[in-house]
């Protein structure tokens, strides 16, 4: 399944868009601007191999930079202050106290830039074919490849593809073609290309403090082996390995086999200390927006996010009324902890009730007007009956009517051990109730069989919905629906 796609806001007011994969400890993988687009990206089934592969323990998390792929591509300016603006904006909006950064070719400086002045976030880092100091306009192919930029964005395009992945590989070059086309612009590749010439953070590099991984493919041509080198000895942790024989690009698998083998590595001292202690007993409550692509494309940034706003603030509300510990949101749902089972399926209740009300119309925050009923299926009436789940659309009888926009969850709970890690929750536990969320329809409350055992006699109803195959999970798993409108 294709990921959610989220926008974040930068400092100077730029969508970002971006997406997250999986569960676990946040990897956020930068690409070189502003050659990015994750939507196109996953289309690609090597690149999406490469980033299901990450994901299968870890959250991924990819984004576009300004003047790229799904983010604002109407920018004015390029430098490594904005890219920062990018990538900070990003980490914010998921809530990430803690993370791996991976940076590609010109995203170096910037993933070297925040870990320098960030150290307490970043756990990891990965520079792949990149650099400290740019230094390039003067090469030959850089100013040859500039010329075509501003005579022909085809053949720029086409010759950048095969100088990056050579001329044997006519599919995937043909690819690569189609794809630098469609990820930006020539007026962005030109701004971003100019601002990277005068990059340097050489002086930054002691002061990045995360365990690093200098990764140089042999055969590329935009960043030297004396680059990779300065990078390795100036980075008090790093350490530097030559893949002969690996794809520029960096998606084959020796390339994330190594990426891998690398994030999984501790502190030199983890390797002797004991494995960490379960944390008490937990239920764990995932929330999911449904929808939540659609009405932002629907209805724009600005008014898009004043919806979720008010998605936000209910939640919060419900949680914090029923003792319920907010453990992250992910844009368009939240991830929450509860001491009692029984009030975490109280709160999941008091959360559907909640939106169930505000969609009646009930402390509506952020009206939409629309001339157009029909146009908006799922819109509800402010000054009439309530549409439930189901119910035939609204007609076009009453220009000018106001409607706000319905909010519908999803619930899934599961109760458990999880391990507990910088104030977040990792474990099977969790990862069975992000599953469960996610079978869930809009309206609904899935839960677990431990949480309907645990809850028996307490007065609530469950609806058996019987089993099935969640991944990662061998045996079949029994989920019970919650009915909290009887």
């Amino acid at each position: 399944m294709e990921p959610r796609i989220q926008y974040a806001k930068t400092a100077d007011g730029v969508s970002i868009a971006y997406w997250t994969l999986g569960e676990g400890p946040p990897v956020v993988w930068i690409q070189t601007p502003p050659f990015s687009h994750i939507q196109l990206e996953w289309q690609w089934p090597v690149a999406r191999r490469a980033y299901e592969k990450l994901a299968e323990r870890r959250m991924l998390v990819r984004y576009d930079g300004r003047g790229s792929g799904l983010s604002d591509r109407e920018v004015a300016t390029f430098s490594l202050e904005t890219h920062l603006l990018d990538l900070k904006a990003v980490i914010a909006d998921l809530g990430l106290a803690r993370l791996a950064l991976m940076a590609y070719g010109d995203a170096g400086p910037v993933a070297i830039a925040y870990a320098a002045r960030h150290p307490e976030k970043v756990t990891h880092e990965v520079l792949w074919a990149t650099y400290a100091r740019s230094g390039f306009e003067d090469e030959p192919d850089v100013q040859g490849l500039l010329a075509l930029l501003d005579s022909d964005w085809r053949l720029f395009t086409e010759t950048l593809a095969h100088s990056v992945l050579g001329w044997s590989d006519a599919d995937r070059g043909a690819w690569w073609v189609r794809f630098l086309a469609q990820s930006t612009s020539r007026e962005a590749v030109r701004a971003a290309w100019t601002a990277s010439f005068d990059v340097d953070v050489v002086d930054l590099l002691p002061s990045v403090k995360a365990r690093t991984l200098v990764l140089h493919p042999a055969q590329i041509r935009w960043a030297t082996m004396d680059q990779a080198k300065l990078l390795a000895a100036r980075i008090p942790k790093a350490r530097l390995a030559v893949l002969e024989g690996s794809g520029a690009l960096g998606f084959d698998d020796r390339m994330i086999s190594a990426i891998e083998e690398f994030l999984d590595e501790g502190e030199p001292s983890a390797a002797a200390a004991e494995p960490p202690a379960p944390s008490a007993f937990r239920t764990v409550l995932f929330t999911d927006l449904v929808g939540h692509t659609e009405m932002m494309s629907r209805l724009g940034d600005e008014r898009g996010r004043a919806v979720l706003r008010d998605h936000e603030r209910i939640t919060r509300e419900v949680l914090k009324a029923h003792g319920g510990t907010e453990v992250k949101t992910m844009g368009d749902g939240f991830m929450a902890s509860f001491g009692s089972v029984t009030k975490a399926v109280e709160c999941a209740i008091s959360l559907q009730k909640a939106f169930d009300d505000r969609n009646r119309g009930v402390g509506a925050q952020h009206p939409v007007e629309s001339t157009d009923p029909a146009s908006r299926p799922e819109a509800t009436r402010l000054d009439g009956p309530s549409m439930s789940p189901g119910a035939a659309p609204l007609q076009a009888s009453e220009p000018g009517t106001t409607f706000v926009e319905p909010l519908r969850i999803r619930v899934g709970l599961n109760a458990g051990e999880p391990i507990e890690e910088d104030g977040d929750l990792f474990g099977a536990t969790v990862i069975l109730a992000a599953r469960i969320a996610a079978r869930a329809d809009g309206g609904e409350i899935l839960v677990a069989n431990a949480v309907r055992e645990l809850c028996s006699g307490k007065g609530f109803l469950f609806a058996d919905r019987g089993d099935f195959v969640a991944k990662g999970f061998e045996d079949p798993v029994r989920v019970f629906e919650v009915r909290w409108g009887e």
